[in-house]
């Protein structure tokens, strides 16, 4: 993915053995915020995934996420989902929350993966 002008930097960078992906929001193909608890949280995975495979990264490949959240309950959900996407070798993670996230996005999944051999 290729920086634009709405997003002047890479959505998903390879360095290396790495991939480093930039945050991705929990909305649709045209921004609108995801609505639901779980949904909000799989369309944040969905589009991170999609940034991962754009410099040729998989799910089981990840290293390390980040999740950013307006409300920390969504833990548990997010627990949940963990454990349905990430059966062996789970990444680590990090979740946080915060006040507002852009677009009305109620998550945000940053990632790392590694891809060597």
């Amino acid at each position: 993915m290729q920086p634009t002008s709405d997003h002047p930097y890479a959505m998903a960078k390879r360095a290396g053995d790495f991939i480093f992906v930039s945050g991705a929001l929990s909305v649709d193909e045209n921004y609108q915020p995801v609505e639901g608890r779980e949904e909000a949280l799989a369309a944040a995975l969905e589009r991170m995934t999609e940034r991962l495979a754009s410099e040729g990264g998989r799910l089981e490949q990840l290293v390390k996420l980040t999740y950013f959240v307006t409300d920390i309950t969504l833990r548990e959900e997010a627990n949940e989902q963990f454990v349905e996407y990430f059966t062996e070798a789970r990444p680590a993670r990090t979740f946080l929350e915060a006040s507002r996230l852009p677009y009305g996005a109620t998550v945000e999944i940053d990632a790392i993966a590694y891809v060597g051999e």
